[in-house]
């Protein structure tokens, strides 16, 4: 995993998110763009930091004023990349080193999922870069 670096905002929603829900947060990403907060959280606390019905991440949101999306973090890479990509079936990773020295990952999903994956604009699949590099030192990511 690559060094993190958070601003003061970010550590601020990551104590407030952590009070609200209980659980323990391992990254945060604003995206100023969509309005909304990114939380990865360590394995095992999804359903703590969702609560009862959503009742936690809706407290979150009232608190922050901003979309809030959870996400679980995985030692393993393939894991990761699915719990980012979720509810996107993730059919296979891949790894590919260039000639640069740079490691793309190769994600495959279904053809009906692809736009969805993307996202509008393509944020999804930039969101999902920042995090694969931030987590598991990936340079590049390409939806197959």
């Amino acid at each position: 995993m690559s060094e993190i670096k958070l601003n003061t905002e970010c550590i601020q929603h990551m104590a407030l998110f952590e009070n609200i829900t209980g659980s323990s947060v391992v990254d945060c990403l604003i995206d100023d763009g969509d309005g909304k907060i990114v939380f990865v959280i360590k394995k095992g606390y999804m359903g703590l930091a969702i609560g009862r019905n959503g009742c936690n991440i809706e407290r979150v949101k009232k608190s922050i004023g901003k979309q809030v999306e959870v996400i679980e973090h995985s030692d393993n890479m393939e894991k990761f990349i699915a719990n980012i990509f979720s509810p996107i079936n993730i059919k296979k990773v891949e790894i590919v080193d260039n000639r640069n020295h740079k490691r793309t990952a190769r994600i495959a999903v279904n053809a009906k999922d692809k736009g969805l994956a993307i996202g509008r604009d393509g944020k999804n699949i930039q969101r999902a870069k920042l995090l694969i590099q931030r987590h598991h030192n990936i340079d590049d990511a390409v939806i197959q």
